[in-house]
């Protein structure tokens, strides 16, 4: 089999894998959105600023994801995330792939594009295809980090909602590659420092092991958004309280003017 004949047969193992991952996460997903997403009203649980700051906070989110991916694939040599960069980016395409409305010809052509078929022939087969894919592949995540911030405006705009979240998120995102530059530590290690030290639990990294580290990070952030979930309750309660009495008291009085 000659080089060309070889390099033909991965390249359509890759994609054929990621369509069947694609085929696969899509039925996933469509059984937890339909029995478990779409049964939620985040409303019950959280206050509705709270709703709001976290839906902002997903999209910027997903638009840092994208730039790490880029990042990563820039100048990730050297950097010991670098050894779980390819599943990192599999699994970022593959989240995009689903999610992706795939009913018009452009969002086809964006699947095809978002294919990782670098990363992913690494994992198979232990080498890297054609090289040029790779940038067209680096383009469509700019290209998904821009629409994840048209998102993120649009949701701000139409609830009426400002964008001084940008600035705080813009300090969280700068401090985790410093952290992780200026420490010496791998991605997964910066990201819980940072937590830490964001929401005031210290500067040292809670666990050994990655999952350990993952477990970490919910309790943190779970936490964190809990804790402002239950102050912001707990102070309309007050309030609530406060206005009812006042308001029976004057209720009272008007109906002793009444009398």
């Amino acid at each position: 089999m000659d080089l060309f004949t070889h390099t033909l047969t991965q390249f359509g193992s890759v994609i054929i894998i990621f369509l069947i991952l694609t085929v696969l996460g899509e039925f996933i997903y469509k059984i937890i959105k339909n029995n478990y997403i779409n049964h939620i009203n985040m409303n019950e649980y959280l206050p509705e600023d709270e709703v709001h700051t976290l839906r902002q906070v997903f999209y910027l989110i997903l638009m840092a994801l994208c730039v790490a991916n880029i990042f990563y694939y820039l100048l990730g040599e050297g950097v010991e995330f670098i050894n779980y960069f390819p599943i990192f980016d599999i699994l970022l395409s593959l989240y995009f792939a689903i999610t992706l409305d795939k009913s018009t010809t452009k969002n086809k052509i964006i699947w095809v594009l978002l294919i990782p078929y670098g990363t992913l022939s690494f994992v198979l087969f232990n080498v890297t295809l054609i090289y040029y894919m790779d940038i067209i592949h680096l383009l469509v995540f700019a290209y998904l980090a821009k629409l994840s911030f048209d998102k993120f405006m649009k949701y701000t705009n139409s609830n009426g909602l400002g964008i001084s979240i940008v600035l705080l998120f813009v300090i969280i995102f700068s401090s985790f590659f410093i952290t992780q530059y200026s420490e010496g530590v791998n991605a997964l290690d910066s990201l819980v420092m940072i937590s830490n030290q964001f929401t005031g639990n210290g500067f040292a990294v809670f666990g050994n092991s990655i999952a350990g580290k993952l477990n970490s990070l919910l309790l943190v952030w779970g936490g964190y958004v809990i804790s402002g979930a239950s102050a912001a309750t707990l102070t309309a309660a007050i309030l609530i309280k406060h206005f009812r009495k006042r308001m029976e008291e004057i209720e009272k009085l008007i109906e002793g003017d009444d009398e």
